[in-house]
């Protein structure tokens, strides 16, 4: 077994005050996105006060993804292909070679847990390593065996049983704690995804949870500050994550997301998966109306015999079945936020990413079934995106690229070079840096 299985996946160094480039790969269930932009150092923004670098995206790719299976890895060989193919896209718009990646985790069973861990102070004053040994306590004891931390990210300290401090160094006190969301995956399912990566000869940088990245790109700062919940639904996986008082709390998901609309429909209407992916793509919606049950459509049955006669469906047909999944998505949506510190900010609202948020009506069921002000969330702050990277869609891609500049809010565990090996000869344990400086 590897370190993977009770410490960090890898985590990035904090932003340096200089410009760097920056590459994401985000391998989905249904897409492979990868970003290349070049970050470069911009004065502090009203509008979004924790980017401390603007992002300017100077290459993209976009291809269908291969051996992929709700956010894990399934088939190596096809999905190293994919990835090699969706980096060279990528480097080719961008005539730059890519060394490095950021990697989103969606899959693997994330969870979230709000630790509390205690220690006493011997010296009077809480130092930077009083800090460093509470946080490595707390980490440890939330990380079951089989299990990853994506995320260690301190929420707030108490001094003697005063909670609610920012920033506890150089305080005295007698007792010294902190409340910290300590987010997990399966170790198999991080590992399989750097495995993929690293035989195309790239290394990982750092991998997130897709949920919190989706957070970066596409929350304001009020949403954030006040209380909000990302709902990023890709094709396989449709995960969570709530923020309050401007923090990341909680992260949660399961494996149910937009592929499974598609497979209703392919069984509802007999039909093949590719006929149905595209239905869902143009007609999907989770609306009726009056003139849906007499808009009629022909669709080809699956099989090989052409002359079978393709049958006449109602577009009200079509929606029922698109609901029926949506409102079981967001029901499962609405018994984890329960059990999430999300359920004691009644006035917070819900903002959806990902591929399977853009179908219509989608809104409007997430709030009848939410109680929630819900709002489709779009990348926020970037440049020279094109059109087709400003959809929900990209929200995980693009949160990558801003995920450096919070590195320094994260409790990173001191790691040996075998701890990140993946069971190879060593070469794929490598973790070498995505920044190139000194443009």
């Amino acid at each position: 077994m590897t370190g993977l299985d009770r410490n960090q996946t890898p985590k990035t160094r904090p932003m340096a005050k200089r410009t760097a480039l920056a590459a994401s790969l985000d391998i989905g269930t249904s897409k492979i996105a990868c970003m290349i932009a070049r970050l470069k150092p911009c004065p502090p923004s009203g509008a979004l006060r924790g980017r401390s670098h603007a992002v300017e995206l100077i290459g993209y790719s976009q291809i269908q993804s291969r051996g992929v299976k709700a956010g894990a890895v399934v088939d190596l060989a096809e999905c190293e292909q994919a990835v090699r193919q969706a980096v060279a896209l990528a480097e080719r718009m961008a005539k730059v070679r890519v060394e490095s990646v950021l990697l989103p985790v969606s899959g693997g069973r994330l969870q979230g847990q709000l630790i509390e861990a205690a220690a006493d102070i011997h010296g009077g004053a809480v130092t930077p390593a009083d800090v460093t040994r509470v946080t490595s306590t707390g980490m440890r004891h939330a990380t079951a065996a089989g299990r990853t931390v994506l995320h260690a990210l301190p929420v707030s300290y108490a001094l003697d049983g005063v909670k609610g401090i920012r920033d506890p160094r150089g305080m005295v006190a007698r007792k010294f704690g902190v409340d910290m969301n300590v987010v997990t995956s399966d170790a198999t399912v991080a590992r399989n995804l750097m495995l993929v990566v690293e035989r195309c000869h790239l290394n990982v940088e750092a991998m997130a949870a897709s949920p919190y990245v989706a957070g970066l790109s596409v929350l304001t700062d009020d949403e954030a500050d006040l209380g909000a919940a990302v709902i990023e639904m890709g094709a396989g996986t449709t995960t969570i994550a709530t923020y309050s008082g401007g923090r990341f709390l909680h992260a949660s998901g399961f494996a149910v997301g937009g592929h499974h609309i598609t497979m209703d429909l392919a069984r509802g209407l007999s039909a093949c998966i590719a006929d149905a992916e595209r239905i869902k793509t143009l007609y999907g919606t989770v609306l009726t109306g009056g003139s849906d049950a007499r808009e009629l459509m022909s669709v080809p049955t699956a099989g090989d015999n052409e002359r079978e006669v393709p049958q006449i469906v109602s577009r009200a047909t079509i929606a029922n079945i698109v609901r029926h999944r949506a409102e079981e998505i967001f029901e499962m949506v609405r018994d984890r936020l329960a059990d999430s510190p999300f359920a004691a900010e009644p006035k917070a609202r819900v903002v959806l990413s990902g591929g399977a948020s853009q179908l219509v009506g989608l809104v409007e069921l997430a709030t009848q079934v939410l109680g929630r002000p819900v709002r489709i969330g779009r990348p926020l702050g970037f440049g020279r995106l094109p059109n087709e990277a400003k959809s929900a869609s990209f929200a995980v891609p693009t949160g990558l690229l801003v995920y450096p500049q919070y590195a320094h809010l994260e409790h990173v565990e001191p790691r040996h070079p075998r701890q990140l090996r993946t069971g190879t000869d060593g070469y794929f344990g490598k973790v070498g840096r995505w920044l190139r400086e000194g443009f």
